[in-house]
């Protein structure tokens, strides 16, 4: 490693490995793949820095994401040697609103079932676990990976509503807020970032375009948020009118 105070540091491959999170076989294996430049040599010894360090941290973030090796290799393979440092800003700049989001927290199942004024039911719980909102911790305890959204489940089921129906409302609500939600990401792409990239991505641009991708989690959510409130109240005020124009007809019909 590098004494030099001015220098950049220098890590050995070990050092890289232990930084980046890595075992030092994996490092080897994608620098066999060119997935980072050659190190430095002293020697026998090789000499690794920030550059490579920000490759191998891009390695891991894509494959942790889904993405397979080979899609990796393309991807950076086909861009310039600073793309990964702008891609890792990119990532974080999209994670960024996720962090924010409520821990998975250990809920006992009596406690759970009790705010729905449910007895024991292991078929409920087995839908929690189908539908990806919980598994099981222990015996009598669950993982539940959406906090809020079980316990408004609860809330609903407490009011009357009958279990079926308010798990049966999740996969819709996800497939409405999808398509919502991909009609926001694909403007912003064709209309934002696709002429970014025709441009050929200009450092001094880059900026700009995190900026962007950043605010558009909270403006889709209020935007979205803003109408269904709307719409619900709307919807409300019509089932209304019509239990009460049935309940004026019934009146008529007696007297």
């Amino acid at each position: 490693m590098t004494t030099d105070p001015g220098a950049e540091t220098e890590l050995t491959v070990d050092e890289l490995a232990t930084r980046v999170g890595m075992t030092v076989r994996n490092v080897r294996a994608y620098a066999s793949r060119g997935l980072i430049p050659p190190p430095r040599l002293e020697g026998r010894t090789g000499y690794y820095g920030e550059q490579h360090v920000r490759r191998l941290r891009l390695v891991r973030e894509l494959v942790d994401r889904g993405y397979t090796l080979a899609a990796v290799e393309k991807a950076l393979l086909a861009g310039p040697d600073d793309a990964a440092s702008h891609a890792l800003d990119l990532l974080d700049v999209i994670d960024a609103p996720l962090r924010t989001d409520e821990e998975p927290e250990v809920m006992g199942i009596d406690t759970l079932l009790a705010l729905s004024g449910l007895d024991r039911d292991e078929r409920l719980i087995d839908r929690l676990i189908g539908l990806g909102l919980a598994e099981r911790h222990d015996d009598d305890r669950l993982l539940v990976h959406q906090p809020t959204v079980v316990r408004a489940g609860t809330q609903a089921i407490a009011i009357g509503l009958d279990p079926e129906s308010v798990f049966d409302m999740l996969p819709v609500m996800s497939e409405h807020l999808r398509a919502i939600a991909d009609l926001f990401v694909h403007d912003v792409r064709s209309q934002i970032w696709q002429p970014f990239a025709e441009d050929g991505m200009p450092d001094d641009q880059w900026d700009s375009m995190l900026r962007v991708i950043s605010v558009l989690m909270p403006v889709a959510s209020q935007a979205v948020m803003s109408v269904f409130r709307r719409e619900l109240s709307e919807s409300i005020a019509e089932a209304l009118g019509d239990e009460l124009d049935q309940l004026a007809g019934g009146n008529d019909s007696d007297s």
